[in-house]
């Protein structure tokens, strides 16, 4: 009876210390799967951040540019562009300030000081093109006025849409010219004047401005022989 208890006892502690072992081993096996698995993580995240500050760096790269500036414009250059920028300008301003004085009537706005600059200072550009003066003018002044009127007690909102509208509408018609985002952005803050004259503002004093301005480049930039205005009309 005792040698029985025994050996009950023996196969006992051989079952548990075997046991044990088994989970030793078990318990081993899965920490060596962990690892094995946190390896491959670890590598996975290495190489994902890599990429990432190698995306991150590739941006500020593109920020130190590629090219130096362009040479000066010669003085005849010069010369043409300040002529052309003083009639064009002065022919719109004597309108506004001496015809139109006493009136509501606009024929200036502040964009036309930009558009001046591309007509009679770079008029070989497509953006200073005659379809992109008018075109560009009158289509961001028309989503100016539209914007104001729906979005007008969020000025904040309207100003935002109203211009990046206007890029977009102005890209999709090929008339893409830097000066309509100032017209439509005018077209919602520009004030009471602005907004009295509500779809009025298209015609006068965007579209007729412009169009002043068209033919005084017409008639200053062909008088040099080093010039020659318009590129295309449509």
């Amino acid at each position: 009876m005792i040698l029985r208890v025994r050996y009950d006892r023996t196969q006992t502690v051989s079952h548990q210390r075997k046991s044990g072992i088994d989970n030793v081993g078990s318990f081993s096996s899965c920490l060596l799967q962990h690892r094995i698995i946190l390896a491959f993580l670890a590598g996975i995240a290495i190489k994902c951040t890599g990429q990432q500050m190698s995306g991150i760096t590739e941006y500020f790269e593109k920020m130190k540019g590629t090219s130096k500036s362009p040479p000066m414009a010669s003085i005849s250059e010069i010369i043409w562009s300040w002529i052309g920028a003083f009639c064009g300008i002065g022919v719109v301003a004597f309108i506004n300030f001496n015809i139109f004085e006493g009136t509501e009537r606009l024929m200036i706005v502040g964009s036309f000081g930009a558009s001046a600059l591309l007509l009679y200072g770079t008029p070989k550009v497509p953006m200073a093109q005659p379809r992109n003066l008018l075109g560009g003018h009158m289509l961001s002044a028309l989503i100016g006025v539209v914007i104001y009127q729906v979005l007008h007690s969020h000025m904040w909102l309207a100003s935002a849409i109203a211009v990046s509208t206007a890029i977009v509408l102005m890209h999709a018609t090929k008339t893409l010219h830097p000066p309509g985002g100032a017209t439509a952005l005018i077209a919602v803050i520009g004030g009471k004047n602005i907004h009295d004259l509500g779809f009025f503002y298209v015609l006068v004093p965007v579209g007729a401005g412009a169009a002043f301005m068209l033919v005084i480049a017409l008639l200053i930039n062909n008088i040099p022989k080093s010039r020659r205005y318009p590129e295309f009309w449509i």
